[in-house]
């Protein structure tokens, strides 16, 4: 049997070779891709994001390990389709119109799908009708806003009160962040919820999954 402690290390430490090398030895000597996903591959990220939280990691690291677990997620993923496996919850994310970063909100994105959703990522200065577009495509349970610069967090309330009008509100949760993004500010503009880390958003993304 391959050994999966060997691929929760290597996700850990950031070595995506390894960690695709591995998940496609495992595959290949009969392991539930499922169990991959959540005995191996979740737990590591957990343990990432508890690094990044007491400081021995930071985002270069993240970011390492991120690309690790999406390097075995590419393994993985087209065997859980076809298995019928379903996600923890479905997610489109985005950074709102007029902002053209995105860092922050790929990380973000790498640890949601390292948490067991599926992710939709609509990249960079989105506008809130592509926002609805794919959280109705997808059927989205969840819909993650971002904006790093205090001009474009406007944008995050335009994109909420367009699901209003749309008549999704009701059917999808929206959460906010980014560097200038405050609670307060969520609150303000009628977010369900804001995270001021990517660990912090999938904590946040499956309280609002499981209500």
């Amino acid at each position: 049997m391959p050994d999966l402690e060997e691929l929760r290390k290597a996700v850990i430490e950031g070595d995506h070779k390894t960690s695709a090398a591995v998940t496609q030895e495992a595959v290949a000597e009969g392991v539930a891709p499922l169990e991959i996903v959540t005995g191996c591959l979740v737990p590591a990220m957990e343990e990432v994001g508890r690094l990044f939280e007491c400081e021995e990691y930071f985002v270069p690291e993240m970011l390492l390990s991120a690309r690790a677990m999406k390097a075995s997620m590419e393994v993985v993923r087209p065997l859980l389709a076809a298995a019928g496996a379903e996600p923890a919850g479905r997610v489109v994310i985005g950074t709102v119109k007029g902002d053209l970063h995105d860092i922050g909100k790929n990380l973000v994105a790498s640890m949601l799908e390292g948490g067991g959703f599926e992710v939709i990522d609509l990249g960079a200065d989105v506008a809130p009708e592509r926002f609805i577009e794919a959280a109705a495509e997808r059927n989205a349970n969840l819909v993650a806003l971002s904006a790093l610069l205090t001009v474009t967090m406007p944008a995050m309330k335009t994109t909420i009160d367009a699901f209003k009008t749309a008549g999704l509100r009701g059917k999808v949760k929206i959460m906010v962040g980014g560097a200038p993004v405050t609670r307060q500010y969520a609150d303000s503009i009628g977010a369900d919820g804001f995270g001021e880390s990517a660990t912090a958003a999938v904590a946040l993304a499956r309280k609002l999954v499981a209500a």
